[in-house]
Parts: structure tokens; sequence; C-alpha cells
């Protein structure tokens, strides 16, 4: 009686195993398109009250550290943002899909761009271009140029792995690390943009969120809901792999429009939740920051990746996803450098012209 005791408290369940097994199945095979709609509104839904909660922190947190909104924005609050991002792009390229890792991560840039069009119909007053210039944003809209157009010569240049990895991977994050150095140097700049009664200056907020908590505490938060955010990133990659390989649909559409889109999520509604508080320069240094990082999305990309280089794997839609976002990158500085108090349609000129080109990548995609 006691051996058989034992041997029913040691003994295999399997019930237990096979449903866990079937579980692991789910997960890991193909979902169905039901369910991989439905993740996508999912994490989409988490995305957008993740991105609401971080504004609030993020703030708080460029004024505590000293950093201020502009370099905070671009590389904390930009990491934040992004994680999903890079999740979908690793995951996807590991799973040998090389061309949605590659779409996701520019595709991510255009529609990520677009978000300070909706932030600019947001704010009230003048352009949010005029009121949130500063010599930092224009620096890392440089960078985020420069880094694109590495991403562009590598998949037309020369192919070659080293180790698997292709060089211009090191060189995306050598040119990101020496941009941070430059730009957080603490130089004078020779000119600087002309303040005006419009302008709105990043100093700390005189009555900040949180006063009676802790800067560990925010961060400690701050990494958490990062955390959901990246669960929705692995989730969004899943579904989108699903979603080609069941019904067919362009990888170029999935990766750079659908994917694109969820990914962009983060960075859209911290926009525009920074605009709502006030803090304008957070709002443009989240995007472009974000952007900046998104490029980085490719070195991840390429080293998850074991079917050769990343940048050789990437198709005509690709590259003219990349291509649509250096013109929408431009078109954002021309934006920064003009910095139109009011414009077409309260949009500026920069407004239209950013939707126009982001409609014209989704329509030459989609045909």
């Amino acid at each position: 009686m006691e051996v058989g005791r034992r041997g029913i408290r040691s003994g295999p369940c399997p019930t237990a195993e096979t449903g866990v097994h079937r579980v692991f199945e789910q997960i890991s095979g193909q979902w169905s398109v039901g369910w991989s709609i439905a993740a996508f509104v999912v994490a989409g839904a988490a995305t957008v009250l993740c991105a609401i909660r971080l504004t609030a922190l993020g703030d708080t947190l460029a004024d505590r550290t000293g950093w201020g909104e502009a370099l905070f924005g671009a590389v904390f609050f930009g990491l934040a943002t992004s994680l999903s991002g890079i999740v979908m792009t690793g995951v996807s390229a590991a799973d040998g899909h090389p061309q949605l890792a590659y779409g996701n991560a520019v595709g991510g840039i255009a529609a990520q761009t677009l978000a300070v069009v909706l932030a600019d119909a947001v704010y009230r007053g003048v352009n949010l271009e005029h009121a949130a210039s500063s010599s930092q944003n224009l620096l890392f809209g440089s960078l985020l140029l420069a880094m694109l157009g590495i991403a562009l010569m590598a998949s037309l240049g020369p192919q070659g792995t080293l180790l698997g990895i292709h060089p211009a991977s090191a060189v995306l994050v050598a040119f990101y690390l020496g941009a941070l150095r430059l730009i957080h140097s603490g130089e004078r700049p020779l000119w600087r943009a002309v303040r005006t009664k419009d302008t709105v200056a990043d100093v700390p907020d005189d009555s900040p969120s949180f006063p009676e908590r802790r800067t560990g505490s925010l961060w400690t938060e701050f990494a958490g809901v990062a955390a959901v955010v990246v669960v929705g990133g692995w989730a969004v990659a899943r579904a989108a792999e699903s979603l080609v390989e069941a019904t067919g649909l362009n990888a170029g559409l999935v990766g750079g429009v659908f994917m694109g889109v969820v990914n962009a999520l983060p960075e859209t509604v911290t926009a525009i939740a920074a605009v709502r508080r006030g803090a304008v320069t957070l709002a443009i240094a989240a995007v472009i920051g974000g952007n900046c990082l998104d490029v980085l999305n490719l070195a991840v990309g390429d080293v998850a990746y074991r079917g050769g280089s990343l940048y050789e794997a990437a198709g005509a839609e690709q590259l003219f996803m990349t291509s649509g976002a250096l013109v929408m990158t431009a078109v954002l500085l021309a934006g920064l450098l003009v910095r139109q108090r009011r414009g077409w349609l309260r949009l500026g000129f920069d407004g239209i012209l950013l939707i126009t080109v982001y409609a014209v990548i989704v329509v030459a995609l989609a045909v």
C-alpha cells in the first residue's frame, strides 16, 4: 500500500503533461487568423495604456536626472517605447522571417514620424515644431538620416558577413553611441533656435508628479511597464508571422504597415500625452529617439537571423519603405528648421507632406 502511494505521488501525470505540451504547441506553432487579429488588438491596447503611464514617469525622471526632456526622451524614453519593436524584429528574424523583421523596423519609423502630426493636431496654439525646436532634436534627426542611409548602403552594396553578422550592424551601433557622446558632451552649441513667445522652454516642472515617491521607485515602475511592452511586442511578432503564412499577405505590407503601426503606438500615445502635459520637447524627442533605436533593430535582427545577412534578405518593398522613412525624416527636420507658427490646416507644410508621403507608401505596398 505504501509503495502504491509513493508510486502515485512520484509517478508522472499524463493529463498534466499533455495539457502543458498542447499549450506550448499552440503558443509556438502557427496561430489562427482569429487569434492573430486578437493578439494585434490586445497588444495594441496594452501598449497604449503602458505608453500613457510611461509619459508621466518619463517626464518626472527627465527633471530628476537633469538630462532634460530632449536627451532623456531620445534615449531612455525612446528605448522603453521601442522595446516592443525590438522584440518584434528579433523574434521574426530568429523564426526565419527576415523581411518581416526588416519591414517592422523601418515601417515603425515611418508610422512613428506620423505621430508628430497627430501630436501637432492636439497641441493648441502654434505648430508643435515651432514650440519644440531644439538643437538636440535636430542632431538626433540628423543621426536618424545617417543611420537610414547606412541601412540602405548595406542592402544595396557588396554583401558579406563576419560570424554571420553584417559589418553594417556594428557601424550602426558605433554611429549611435558616438552621436550620444557628441550630443551629451555638454559643449555649448555655436547656434541655437531663436526663442519666441511661443517657444516652450524645457525647464523642470514647479509642481512635478509623484512628489512623495523616491526616484528608485519610479525607475522600478518604469522598467516594469516597459516589460509589459516587451510581451506585447512578442505577441505581435508571432501574430504577424501567422497572418503571412495563413493568408498569403505580402510580407512587406504586414511587416511595414501592420507591425509598423503597432510598433508606432507607444511613440504616438507618448507624443500626444506629452503634449497634453506641456512637455513638447519630450514629444518630439520620443519620436525621433525611438526612430533611431528602431534602425538599431536592424542590427538586432541581423544578429538573430541565422540565414545570412538581414540586409541582403531585404526585398524591394523593404527598401522602398526605408527610402520612404528617410524622406519623412527629412521633411520633419525641415519643419523643425523652418518653424512655422501656423501653416496649412493648422499642421504646417511638413505635417501635410508627412501624411501624403505615408499614404503613398501604404498604397504602393498594398497594390
